[in-house]
């Protein structure tokens, strides 16, 4: 995972300065096997989580309000015509996040593809780029943000900012500059004007305005790469200025030994670090999911007594509403989830989250007996599951979720069965195995439009 052409940072340098001139000019041919692939397998999960969440209800809402009125257009609007680019990426960022179910990058404390993904896919249709420009696009936007991410976190996420949609814009902006064929100057700019549209509260996780937060980050990227072509300005040092992104979105303070953080990453390709879903909620909830399950080959869920949930005390902030009240709550819920995984529910399944599951009184009772436990120092994606039978026995399971697969040929495999469970009920065999294949030889594909074809 090498990137050995890549020269030593200079810190008197603007941050976008920076990353525009290490990935402004990459090419198929920098990037090494290993990276190609595990952009391959973002592609493939992305494609289909948001073909799946074509069909929840707030991409229709987002098809009927703002698709329609928008008019027709050179991009493809997944299950909903065509649009104009920035439309079409708003109303796909949406689709691809709207279950839960994408994938996610601990450098970036957010969901990598979402927001990059549908900025790269409507700009390469719009340009007819070939499937290679796409993929190098979406190794671009990965690369770039999750640098960023490096550099601001943890201060960022936890002073409440979604960083799919903050950070989010600024890959979008790198995978559209790249695909228009930005200089390193014009490079620059885009990312800083990503970086002054920023927006996404935590504050909204458990509702509709999450996932809107990756389309309008995906739509924000294209205006940010479009105007840094026609000629816009903006500072360079948006990044790390005494009021610039850093210090207002977080209290991050972007002096040289902070930037000195990207020394860790340099000459290597963090997308290989991609972390994918397999639990169709939260990814904070996954290790005590992993966990429960455990338990639950071992004691049946009548005979439990308490649950404890032992967990980083940040997942607090994320993922732990108490009593949740429909299906979409219950995936940003320790409770609901570690009380799903025990009653033997498969979480891997999307259409499991339900209103009517997350208020069914064998649930409930179940999950108001789970204990969420903060732990000082624990990781977040690490659990400890305590359960505690009413004949006093004391079972405890553990899971950290936080490793990347070490084999990606299995990867692919576990990901393109995901892939066809969820594009089947919505598109049919053939258009899943065409989808699949598309995405296998993503590489070699003439164009765009014809994977992009596979979603109308």
């Amino acid at each position: 995972m090498r990137l050995a052409s890549v020269p030593a940072m200079d810190p008197r340098e603007a941050l976008t300065t920076r990353l525009a001139r290490d990935w402004a000019g990459l090419t198929p041919a920098r990037i090494d096997a290993d990276a190609t692939e595990a952009a391959r397998h973002c592609a493939l999960d992305w494609l289909g989580c948001a073909v799946a969440g074509s069909r929840e209800p707030l991409a229709a809402i987002l098809r009927d309000t703002v698709v329609g009125p928008s008019g027709p257009g050179p991009c493809t609007v997944v299950r909903g015509g065509t649009a104009d680019a920035r439309t079409a990426a708003l109303a796909n960022g949406a689709a691809g996040h709207a279950l839960d179910f994408d994938d996610t990058h601990l450098l970036l404390s957010g969901h990598p593809t979402a927001p990059v993904l549908p900025a790269a896919l409507a700009v390469a249709e719009e340009l007819d780029a070939p499937g290679a420009a796409l993929l190098t696009a979406l190794v671009v936007g990965i690369e770039v943000e999750c640098r960023v991410g490096a550099v601001v976190n943890p201060e960022h996420y936890n002073a409440g900012w979604h960083a799919t949609g903050t950070i989010g814009t600024i890959g979008a902006a790198a995978a559209a500059a790249h695909l228009l064929g930005l200089d390193t100057e014009r490079f620059a700019i885009a990312l800083a004007l990503a970086a002054t549209q920023a927006s996404g509260l935590k504050a909204s996780f458990g509702t509709m305005a999450k996932p809107l937060h990756a389309g309008l980050a995906a739509s924000a990227g294209i205006v940010s790469a479009r105007l840094a072509s026609g000629g816009f300005t903006a500072e360079p040092a948006v990044l790390e200025a005494t009021q610039g992104f850093g210090r207002a979105a977080g209290g991050a303070v972007l002096d040289e030994a902070r930037l000195a953080r990207l020394d860790r990453h340099e000459g290597r390709f963090v997308v290989r670090e991609t972390l994918f879903k397999y639990h169709a909620a939260c990814y904070l909830t996954h290790a005590s999911i992993n966990a429960a399950r455990q338990l639950a080959a071992k004691v049946p869920a009548h005979e439990i007594d308490t649950v404890e949930v032992h967990v980083a005390p940040e997942s607090l902030d994320v993922c732990a509403i108490p009593e949740p009240a429909t299906g979409l709550e219950a995936k940003f819920s320790l409770r609901a989830t570690t009380a799903m995984a025990l009653l033997g529910d498969d979480t891997t399944d999307a259409a499991a989250y339900t209103d009517a599951r997350a208020g069914h009184p064998e649930l409930v009772a179940l999950r108001d007996r789970v204990t969420v436990v903060p732990v000082p120092g624990r990781t977040g994606t690490c659990s400890k599951v305590v359960v505690v039978t009413g004949a006093g026995d004391r079972l405890e399971a553990e899971d950290d979720t936080g490793r990347p697969a070490p084999d990606l040929d299995a990867q692919w495999t576990s990901l393109a069965a995901k892939c066809r469970a969820l594009v089947r009920p919505v598109l049919g065999d053939d258009r899943a195995e065409q989808l699949v294949v598309a995405v296998a030889g993503l590489a070699e594909l003439p164009s765009a439009r014809s994977l992009a074809a596979v979603l109308r």
